[in-house]
């Protein structure tokens, strides 16, 4: 290092990035999944045992595990909204990306029990009983569950959490699962062939299972660190460029951690500029970044140009 100062983002990147209006839609969500997947678990209890369809038992099953990852999720999201503090410096975002790993393990759990049940079906063939009484509570559960799903993009938009992301991302799946039950239901009902129903249901299945690695995979891409996406990365390198007295930037390092986002780098400018102007100069770079990405917590290391250091290079 060659520069003996830095600069950082003023306040907290929890407390910047966490405006109270962000918190509330946060607690809203939560509270809403929890709502929804208890009504659905009912409605959908009481229409699998008066139809006894497996493709009915495989959303209830996924419903009952739903509000099990909602429950998960209300509590990690409350504790990601807690401001830093002495013991956890960075904030307590981490709780998200864990939250949406369990979601993950829940959503899979889920997919395994039915495809045993897609076994057991297959192998001894059983005619769904009162399948209109299935259909109606389909159509009750895509609404409900459509409407949740757009109130959940609503709070992903504002806030970018991605616990609410993972819950959003397997409550798209059951609107797509509710629509293929319904339609294994009408098509069971209209052909009489009890197969139909199993068939759905290892195809629900698969699709499940594809939610989960989904959500699991940007969970771990958020408890290792990953970076920031190239897209990202580039603006930022632009942004901070553009200044004209800076000559060049290096060492760029970004990462995210619930709602917070991380970004530092070396800033490189004339060696006779004054520590008061290079400082000034940093904040004034720092105030562009923070316009493209409010809340993120910056930290700016300044470098006179043209000096020759060894510097840590990635593929």
């Amino acid at each position: 290092m060659t520069g003996e100062t830095e600069t950082a983002g003023t306040g907290s990147a929890e407390l910047r990035a966490m405006a109270p209006e962000a918190a509330r839609l946060m607690r809203q969500a939560t509270y809403a999944s929890v709502s929804v997947a208890g009504v659905l678990i009912a409605a959908k209890m009481a229409a699998w045992l008066a139809t006894d369809s497996v493709s009915m038992l495989s959303t209830l099953l996924d419903s009952v595990l739903d509000a099990a990852a909602s429950m998960v999720n209300l509590v990690a999201v409350r504790h990601a909204l807690v401001p830093a503090d002495r013991e956890h410096r960075f904030g307590h975002g981490k709780a998200e990306p864990l939250a949406a790993l369990g979601q993950s393990a829940f959503v899979a759990g889920s997919a395994v029990l039915l495809i045993v049940e897609v076994v057991r079906r297959l192998w001894r063939p059983h005619p769904i009983e009162n399948g209109d009484i299935g259909i109606v509570v389909m159509l009750g559960s895509i609404v409900i569950t459509a409407g949740l799903v757009m109130f959940q993009r609503h709070v992903v938009r504002k806030t970018g959490s991605l616990a609410i992301s993972a819950d959003r991302l397997h409550y798209v799946g059951d609107v797509l699962v509710n629509g293929g039950v319904l339609l294994a239901l009408v098509l069971t009902g209209l052909t009489g062939w009890t197969l139909i129903d199993p068939i759905f249901g290892a195809v629900i299945a698969v699709y499940i299972l594809h939610t989960a690695w989904r959500i699991a995979r940007s969970s771990l891409d958020m408890l290792m660190d990953r970076e920031l996406p190239d897209e990202d990365r580039k603006r930022i390198r632009a942004l901070a460029t553009s200044h004209p007295n800076v000559k060049a930037l290096h060492e760029l390092r970004t990462r995210a951690s619930g709602p917070a986002i991380f970004i530092q780098f070396h800033l490189e400018m004339d060696g006779a500029m004054s520590l008061y102007e290079a400082h000034r100069v940093a904040d004034q770079v720092e105030e562009q970044v923070l316009a493209a990405f409010p809340g993120a917590e910056i930290i700016i290391h300044q470098d006179p140009s043209g000096v020759l250091e060894r510097r840590k290079t990635f593929g």
